[in-house]
């Protein structure tokens, strides 16, 4: 039985954990509103009435991906395609390429960033093998010019940060549904997680601090999850709408 991503890939262990995918998440609302692509998101107007729906929405699709058996996968991404390619003759308009790689870009990018804030550094040919997955789903996408190393994605990462990014009335009205969403406690947890993840371009265009709250609870947090607390704390802090969609993210 073939499957997409091998049994044994890290990229299959970065996504069998809740946690470390929630802060996937946290760190791709950012740079979603920042976006100047951001537009074809309010464009069905189902990003601005549920946004914690919609970016959920994309965190699954790549997390069921990375899980299915390769033809499955292949159906899944090929759905994706049919999604965007609907929308794309509503608005008589094509979504442009950069716009698809951002947001390649930043699953990669957040994986690593996550996984390491949480458990540990990766080796160069552990972030390469993220690198590949992604890429993997990229080029059957149909993408072109993806970056074939790490360094070379490092580099196109920085000039898609610099180029892409704008913080306009989009951005401004998007966090304005994730604080109405997410309720006061909630929303400035997500902005503290932003503060521990974003890069320093997307959070000088947020004017977010330099420096998270959170830091120093992160190995808190590490210590309750050892003694297997952790649930006690996601029980408080997180929307009881998406519990048991989070429970079901972690994979043994």
């Amino acid at each position: 039985m073939e499957y997409f991503v091998h049994k044994d890939s890290i990229v299959r262990e970065i996504w069998g954990k809740s946690d470390t995918i929630l802060l996937v998440f946290a760190g791709a609302s950012a740079e979603f509103a920042l976006n100047k692509a951001v537009d074809w998101l309010y464009f069905t107007g189902k990003l601005p009435k549920d946004p914690l729906d919609r970016l959920f929405s994309t965190v699954n699709y790549a997390r069921s991906i990375v899980f299915s058996k390769k033809t499955s996968a292949l159906k899944a991404i090929d759905g994706i395609n049919a999604i965007h390619g609907s929308v794309e003759k509503s608005r008589g308009q094509n979504i442009p390429e950069w716009a698809y790689k951002d947001v390649l870009f930043m699953l990669i990018g957040y994986s690593i960033k996550s996984f390491e804030l949480l458990e540990r550094p990766l080796s160069i040919s552990e972030k390469q093998e993220v690198l590949d997955v992604f890429n993997n789903v990229g080029n059957t996408m149909g993408l072109k010019s993806l970056p074939l190393t790490y360094a070379d994605f490092v580099v196109l990462r920085n000039e898609h940060l610099e180029t892409n990014l704008n913080n306009g009335e989009f951005t401004k009205d998007l966090y304005k549904q994730y604080r109405k969403h997410l309720g006061l406690l909630r929303y400035q947890l997500l902005l503290e997680s932003q503060i521990l993840l974003v890069p320093k371009s997307v959070r000088l265009l947020l004017n977010l601090r330099g420096i998270s709250l959170l830091t120093p609870l992160i190995s808190v947090y590490i210590l309750f999850r050892s003694i297997k607390l952790d649930w006690l704390v996601k029980e408080v802090l997180l929307p009881a709408a998406y519990k048991q969609d989070i429970k079901r993210m972690n994979r043994t």
